[in-house]
C-alpha cells in the first residue's frame, strides 16, 4: 500500500462555489485580526503547542506562529483576496524578541532559521523599509553564516537561507543576494553524499539528535531541490545541469511504485530501530515532490508527477485537517501544480474539490476546539491562501514559491558577479 488509509478520509461530494471560497477566506483574516493580541499575537492551536513543545500562549515562528500570520495576513490583502482592519508589520519586532526567547539556548544557531528564526522577521521589515542598510547586513550575515549549518534542510538549515537569498534578489535585483545564492548552493554541493545502494545523491541531517536521510518536501532532499530549481537561472548552465541530472536521479531512484501508483519514503535510510513508513502529505510524500518539482522544466520526471498525482487523488483528503504542511490543503496544492504543468482542466477540479471538503474540515476544527488554527503552515492562514489560489488557479505555495507579494520575475536574469 503506498498510503495509510487511516490517515485519509472520503471526499465530500459539494460543488465548487467561488462564493463560498472568497467568503471563507474574508471569515478566516477576520477571524484572525479579532484574536490578536498585542502582546502575544495570537493564540496557539492546541496541535501546534503540543508539537513545539511550548507553555507559551502564543507561538511566533514563521512556520506556525505570529510571523506567518503577519505575512498571510498582508500577502492576501496584496493580492486582493481579502482585506484588513489593521496593519500588523509593527508588531514584527515584539514577536521576533519573542520567538529568540522560544528559541532559548539554540538561539545563536537557530537565528538564521527560514521557517524557525529570525529571517523571515527581517525580510518582512526588509520589504517594508524605507533604509533597507541595516537590514541589507543582517539578512546577508545570516544567510552566509548559515551555509554549513549541519542540518542541511529546509527548515533550519542551509536550503532555507539559499531560498531566502532567491527571493531577496527577485524583489531587488541586488546582485548580493544573487552572490550568495551561487555560494551556499556551492556549499550544498560539497556536501552531497553518493549512496552505493541506492544509486543516487543525498544529504545527510544532523538534526534532533541524530543524523538522517531525509527526502521529503521539509526537512529532505526534494525540499532542497526546489530552491535550487527556482533559483536556477542564477547558476551558471553548467552547474544546473549537474543539479538537474542529480536532482532527476535521486527522484527517480527512491520512488516506490505500485502499479501505476508511486510515492515516496520519508528517508533514504530507515533509521535503526523504526519501520518504512510511507505517508501521504506535503511533509511526507508524493505531495511534496509534486510541489517541490513542480518548476523544473518539462523532461523525464513529468510521467512520475501524473502517477503521483493521481495517487494523491486516489488517497483522499487527510483526517489531520485543512492544513498545508500535513493536511487536506497542502494535498491540493499538487493538483494546482500539476494543472500548471499540463493546463489538464481536471487537476483544477480536484483541487478545487479538496478546496470544498477543507472548508468543511476547517469549521469541524474550529467547532471542536472552540478556535480558529492560527498558523500560516499548520493552519487556517495557509488554507485560506489556498483558496485563494483554488480561485485564480495559480498556485503560489506560500513562502516556498513566493514571498514578497508583486516579486518581479526580471530579476531571475543571472547577474554579473
Amino acid at each position: 500500500m503506498l498510503y495509510e488509509l487511516a490517515r485519509h478520509e472520503p471526499l465530500r461530494t459539494v460543488a465548487w462555489d467561488s462564493d463560498v471560497a472568497r467568503a471563507t477566506i474574508q471569515a478566516i483574516v477576520d477571524e484572525t485580526e479579532r484574536q490578536f493580541d498585542p502582546v502575544l499575537g495570537w493564540p496557539a492551536h492546541p496541535r501546534d503547542r503540543a508539537e513545539a513543545r511550548a507553555t507559551d500562549p502564543g507561538l511566533t515562528p514563521l512556520y506556525h506562529g505570529a510571523c506567518g500570520v503577519v505575512w498571510a495576513l498582508h500577502y492576501l490583502q496584496a493580492q486582493g483576496g481579502a482585506s484588513l482592519k489593521a496593519d500588523y508589520i509593527a508588531y514584527l519586532d515584539a514577536a521576533r524578541s519573542r520567538n529568540q526567547e522560544w528559541l532559548g539556548e539554540v538561539r545563536d544557531a537557530a537565528a538564521a532559521s527560514y521557517l524557525m528564526g529570525d529571517t523571515p522577521f527581517l525580510m518582512q521589515q526588509w520589504a517594508n523599509a524605507a533604509d533597507r542598510s541595516v537590514l541589507n547586513d543582517q539578512l546577508a550575515h545570516l544567510i552566509a553564516g548559515n551555509r554549513e549549518h549541519p542540518h542541511r534542510e529546509l527548515m533550519w538549515g542551509a536550503p532555507g537561507t539559499l531560498l531566502a537569498a532567491y527571493f531577496l534578489y527577485q524583489h531587488s535585483g541586488d546582485p548580493r543576494w544573487a552572490k550568495l545564492y551561487v555560494q551556499t548552493a556551492a556549499t550544498l554541493w560539497s556536501q552531497l553524499l553518493w549512496s552505493d545502494e541506492f544509486q543516487c545523491h543525498y544529504w545527510t541531517q544532523d538534526m534532533y539528535g541524530r543524523q538522517s536521510t531525509y527526502l521529503d518536501g521539509v526537512h529532505g532532499f526534494v525540499a532542497t531541490a526546489c530552491a535550487l530549481i527556482k533559483g536556477r537561472k542564477l547558476l551558471a548552465p553548467d552547474d544546473w545541469q549537474q543539479w538537474e541530472r542529480c536532482i532527476v536521479q535521486t527522484v527517480s531512484r527512491t520512488a516506490t511504485e505500485d502499479g501505476q501508483g508511486v510515492n515516496w519514503r520519508a528517508h533514504l535510510v530507515t533509521p535503526a530501530g523504526e519501520q518504512p513508513r510511507l505517508l501521504m502529505q506535503f511533509c511526507h510524500g508524493a505531495p511534496g515532490f509534486v510541489i517541490c518539482l513542480g518548476d523544473l522544466p518539462a523532461g523525464p520526471l513529468d510521467a512520475l508527477m501524473l502517477r503521483a498525482g493521481e495517487t494523491i487523488w486516489q488517497a483522499g483528503p487527510l483526517t489531520k485537517g485543512a492544513n498545508l504542511c500535513h493536511g487536506t490543503g497542502g494535498n491540493g496544492y499538487a493538483f494546482l501544480k500539476l494543472y500548471q504543468r499540463t493546463g489538464d482542466a481536471k487537476w483544477l477540479e480536484r483541487a478545487r474539490a479538496f478546496a470544498m471538503h477543507g472548508i468543511a474540515q476547517t469549521a469541524a476544527e474550529r467547532a471542536q476546539h472552540g478556535q480558529g488554527q492560527y498558523s500560516l503552515w499548520t493552519g487556517d492562514l495557509g488554507f485560506a491562501i489556498y483558496l485563494w489560489d483554488c480561485l485564480t488557479g495559480e498556485p503560489r505555495f506560500p513562502t516556498l514559491d513566493v514571498f514578497f507579494a508583486g516579486a518581479s520575475e526580471q530579476a531571475t536574469l543571472p547577474p554579473v558577479l
